[in-house]
């Protein structure tokens, strides 16, 4: 089985964002791989532990993206394909997933992997528009992912459960943080892939729209007009039970650190109570 999983590079979560004169995200602060991603990632290698096969990572990105490549790598990917053109910085939506269906296509992969949203645009729309670039069904929310055959069954997270739906492969897949829980990529692995880097590939697609010399490329549609930061709001989060039990319960409730995606402070209580209480996250 051929399991292509996309990633990207995004500012580290626990650094504030700050933005640039055109109201893009400014890319010179620290850089990590997407936390969504991390566990697509990891499901990418169950899978492949379980039915054989190889993954394969594809990003679109700036050179420097190859370091939240490498810890892909480290984790168990078996290689990275990293489309790389300074004529993509501010490509919208529509673009990047024409730039990745253009590289995905060239693997005929079995199954394409994507996390349901990125942490820095979280916008969700770059895995419908791919899988329709790619004309493969696509499997929403997926908090489990079963293959039998050329069956992919998955279980569709939903606000009252969950759904069982089903496609035939190639399928493309966006599977939320409750899929798998990242591995860590132990000191021999992540030093392996440092000493291994050709086994990282940069090359140019054709990219639609596109034109000659410096610049965004032409066939980006969407341009962000105004960004206003939010004010912080604090919320508290209550779990019933006493110990690690309630941390464990108000970890997952809460999100990992202090502060949620949108920026949001929390602050965590363990109280005894009949049901959680508070926002949710």
């Amino acid at each position: 089985m051929k399991i292509v999983v996309t990633v990207k590079q995004v500012p580290d979560p626990n650094s504030n964002l700050t933005l640039e004169g055109d109201n893009s995200i400014s890319r010179e602060k620290e850089a990590v791989l997407d936390p969504g991603d991390e566990c697509g990632v990891e499901e990418g290698l169950q899978l492949k532990e379980a039915h054989g096969g190889e993954v394969i990572l594809v990003s679109m990105g700036p050179e420097r993206a190859k370091d939240a490549i490498r810890k892909g790598l480290s984790m168990g990917a078996d290689r990275a394909v990293l489309v790389s053109d300074a004529q993509l910085a501010g490509a919208d939506a529509l673009l990047t997933a024409r730039v990745l269906a253009a590289a995905i296509k060239q693997e005929e992969p079995d199954l394409v992997i994507c996390a349901t949203e990125s942490y820095d645009g979280s916008t969700g729309m770059v895995p419908p528009m791919l899988a329709e670039l790619l004309g493969f069904p696509q499997l929403t929310f997926a908090k489990k992912v079963e293959v039998d055959g050329s069956m992919v069954k998955i279980h569709r997270q939903t606000a009252d459960g969950y759904q069982i739906v089903e496609a035939l492969s190639p399928a493309l897949i966006n599977v939320t943080a409750a899929i798998a829980e990242p591995r860590y990529a132990s000191l021999k692995d992540e030093e392996g892939r440092r000493g291994h880097r050709r086994r990282r590939h940069r090359g140019r697609q054709d990219r639609p729209g596109a034109r000659g010399g410096e610049g965004p490329v032409v066939g980006c549609d969407s341009r962000v007009r105004r960004a206003e930061r939010r004010q912080a709001r604090v919320h508290i989060a209550r779990a019933d039970g006493q110990g690690a039990g309630a941390g464990r319960c108000l970890r997952h409730r809460v999100g990992v650190g202090s502060k949620n995606r949108s920026g949001d402070a929390w602050q965590a209580r363990r109280e005894g109570c009949p049901r959680q209480r508070g926002h949710g996250v």
